[in-house]
């Protein structure tokens, strides 16, 4: 059985990568069977994965996330539980009544989630979008200095 196989034996980018649990009811193999963790279709694999940075500074925790020709209306940020950060968002197909000589742009819905560490101000979220990149910040808790007291020592 080889690893690698073409989808399509003229076109030499065409390759589907062999995935040893393919058809098991869990994990990410190809099928659509009794999965614990949501997998994404054939047509939406590409976009499923949305590529997300996440730095700390010493203000905010900051998220980064690739979303190149979404709207600001097709992408949600949402704070679950008070920790969980969660950023979804869906890109439609184009439905033009046009021969199509190849379609490689992805298509479909992504989600992704983040749970927040326990400086995370989760009410103060705020979220932007331009060229393409959302940015997420969420600030931190100022971090309280140890109070010190002196103790006078007698005798």
């Amino acid at each position: 059985m080889s690893l690698i196989r073409r989808s399509n034996v003229f076109d030499p980018f065409s390759l589907d990568l062999f995935h040893p649990f393919d058809g098991f009811p869990f994990g990410s193999g190809s099928s659509s069977g009794g999965s614990l963790v949501p997998r994404a279709s054939s047509d939406t694999a590409a976009f499923a994965g949305a590529r997300i940075d996440w730095k700390e500074t010493p203000e905010a925790h900051v998220f980064k996330a690739d979303v190149p020709g979404l709207k600001k209306e097709e992408v949600k940020v949402e704070v679950e539980d008070g920790n969980i950060l969660q950023i979804s968002g869906e890109r439609n197909k184009e439905q033009e009544e046009k021969t199509w000589h190849r379609v490689e742009r992805s298509s479909g819905k992504f989600l992704r989630r983040f749970k927040l560490p326990d400086n995370a101000k989760a009410e103060q979220v705020k979220a932007s979008m331009e060229n393409g990149v959302l940015t997420v910040t969420v600030p931190k808790e100022e971090v309280k200095k140890p109070e010190v007291k002196s103790i006078q020592i007698s005798g």
